[in-house]
């Protein structure tokens, strides 16, 4: 199957998605929380993250029934020909619960534990960010309601100069939060509360790096596509990309990232990290 292909697929579940997510934005509905019972804290789902993952399921299982799939809110399906879809149904589901349009939902596809294509899509606001990888192209695009552009990150090269962000201070555990202050000391300017779509912006060009920790493989999956067909990557702490660790694509991993448009400003902030 081509790329071309799998990219119109994706857009196929990504739309499915919209469909099954905004009639509950900004309106009424159940919130439960997840953290209750495993005992990390407040970690609210929706009727919408499920409705959303469920719909996109059931297209996948229509058209190409041999794929894997990895989501968050149900259990895992193994793969029976290599391909895997990553899916984060609702990236930011506490700003979707406070009416914060910064959610967005993640779709990302690996073959053999590489990354072929990734979808970022904010569906109120009517953006998606889609990138693809392949032997033959790689590249990135913006689709909204005027039309298709293409992605590219910035020209920033040095932390002195970048625009930093992260989603909340309290992902860092012990020493981590040393290590992001680092950083950020560093850094000209920092964001808070962005979830996946901080990541978006590095892929646009208006931010220059992402740091977080505590991440699963459906907050990361559909990212590695978007950013690397941009120009940039996203990597562990140390620099590696994410996908490299064996165990990426199983349910209970928790990782640390570093996302980047310049290959100077991740081996920058990579050593601060280690040194702090």
């Amino acid at each position: 199957m081509s790329v071309l292909e799998l990219r119109a697929f994706a857009d196929e579940l990504a739309d499915a998605a919209r469909a099954a997510i905004l009639p509950h934005f900004r309106a009424a509905h159940v919130v439960e929380d997840k953290g209750a019972k495993s005992g990390r804290g407040y970690d609210p789902v929706t009727e919408a993250d499920k409705a959303a993952e469920a719909a996109i399921r059931t297209l996948i299982a229509k058209h190409y029934p041999t794929h894997g799939v990895l989501g968050e809110e149900f259990d895992a399906l193994e793969s029976r020909d290599g391909y895997t879809w990553v899916l984060d149904p609702i990236d930011g589901t506490r700003a979707f619960i406070s009416g914060l349009p910064l959610w967005g939902v993640l779709i990302g596809l690996y073959k053999n534990g590489a990354p072929v294509l990734g979808v970022i899509d904010q569906p109120y606001i009517g953006e998606r960010f889609r990138g693809w990888l392949s032997d033959n192209e790689r590249g990135a695009d913006l689709v909204t309601r005027d039309g298709v552009r293409p992605l590219r990150v910035s020209g920033c090269t040095g932390l002195s100069e970048a625009k930093l962000a992260t989603t909340d201070a309290r992902l860092f555990q012990d020493g981590e939060s040393n290590a992001f202050a680092a950083v950020r000391d560093r850094a000209r300017l920092t964001r808070y509360g962005c979830d996946c779509y901080a990541y978006a912006m590095v892929a646009l060009g208006t931010l220059d790096c992402v740091i977080e920790s505590g991440l699963a493989p459906w907050d990361v999956g559909a990212l590695a596509p978007v950013l690397a067909g941009a120009g940039g990557g996203i990597s562990n702490w140390s620099g590696a990309p994410v996908w490299e660790r064996s165990d990426f694509l199983k349910r209970d991993t928790r990782m640390r990232a570093l996302a980047w448009g310049d290959a100077r400003v991740r081996d920058e902030a990579a050593t601060l990290l280690k040194q702090a």
